[in-house]
C-alpha cells in the first residue's frame, strides 16, 4: 500500500511539483472516505443490470476498502458500461473493417472481468485479461466460470494476475483495451513494451482507450496512429 501511494505521489510530483502532488493526495484520501459512505456504496450498485442478467459479480460495490484504496493510487475499479463497450467495438469494425476471427482481445487492467465477458460476444480467437489486484483477479476467474450467454461467440477466455507494465504481448493480431489503467509512467512503460513487440513481430494491433486522460502518451508513440474516437474513447492502430 505504501509503495503504491509513493509511486502515485512521485509520478504527480515529477510532472506538477511536490505541492500539487501532496494536495492531490489529500483530495484522493478525502474522496476515498466519501466513497465509503453507505450512500456512495448504494450508487456503486447502479450498474448491476449486467450482473443480474448473467449471474456474475462485476460491479464496484463489493470491492473491499483495501482494494479501493489501492485503486485510488493506480486506477479506481469501475466496470465498463455494456452499451459503450459495444459502441466502441462497432466503431472499430466500421473504421477498420476488422475481422475479429483473426484477432485476440486483451484487456490490461481487467478488474473483475466484465469487459472479457462482453468481448466474448465477438468471435475473437481468444480473450485475455490482466489484473494486478489478486482479489479482483479471483472475482474475474469466478465470473469467467459462471458466465453463460446465448450471444457468446468466443469461449477461450483467460484471466491473468500480473502487472500490466511487465506484460509480454502475444505475437498475434490484437485488439488491446485500456480503461485508463495506469499512471503516466506506467502507461509509457507499457506502450514502450508494445512498441518493442511490434518491432520484433510486425502485425496489426488496434487500441481502444476508454476515458483517455493520457491520450498524449499514445499519440506520441511512433508505432501508433489515431483512427477515430469521441470524448469517451480514442482508437489507434499500429503503423
Amino acid at each position: 500500500m505504501s509503495r503504491s501511494a509513493w509511486n502515485w505521489w512521485n509520478d504527480i510530483a515529477h510532472r506538477e511539483g511536490r505541492l500539487a502532488a501532496t494536495r492531490q493526495l489529500f483530495v484522493a484520501l478525502w474522496e476515498f472516505i466519501r466513497d465509503s459512505t453507505p450512500e456512495r456504496r448504494r450508487r456503486r450498485y447502479g450498474d448491476a443490470g449486467f450482473d443480474w442478467d448473467h449471474r456474475v459479480d462485476t460491479t464496484s460495490a463489493a470491492v473491499d476498502w483495501r482494494d479501493r484504496l489501492l485503486g485510488a493510487f493506480h486506477s479506481p475499479y469501475q466496470p465498463t458500461e455494456a452499451d459503450l463497450f459495444h459502441e466502441m467495438l462497432d466503431a472499430l469494425r466500421e473504421k477498420s473493417q476488422i475481422d475479429f476471427h483473426d484477432f485476440i482481445f486483451i484487456d490490461l487492467g481487467s478488474g473483475k472481468g466484465r469487459t472479457l465477458l462482453m468481448a466474448s460476444d465477438y468471435p475473437f480467437r481468444r480473450i485475455v485479461g490482466v489484473e494486478l489486484l489478486p482479489a479482483l483477479h479471483r472475482a474475474a476467474q469466478e465470473n469467467l466460470e459462471k458466465y453463460r450467454s446465448e450471444s457468446q461467440k468466443c469461449f477461450a477466455m483467460e484471466a491473468i494476475c500480473a502487472d500490466a507494465t511487465e506484460f509480454r504481448f502475444p505475437v498475434e493480431p490484437t485488439v488491446l483495451y485500456l480503461f485508463n489503467p495506469l499512471l503516466e509512467a506506467g502507461l509509457k512503460k507499457m506502450i514502450a513494451n508494445l512498441e518493442e513487440s511490434l518491432r520484433s513481430h510486425p502485425r496489426a494491433v488496434y487500441v481502444l482507450y476508454h476515458n483517455p486522460l493520457l491520450d498524449h502518451v499514445l499519440g506520441d508513440s511512433a508505432a501508433l496512429k489515431t483512427i477515430g474516437g469521441t470524448h469517451q474513447y480514442a482508437m489507434y492502430t499500429s503503423r
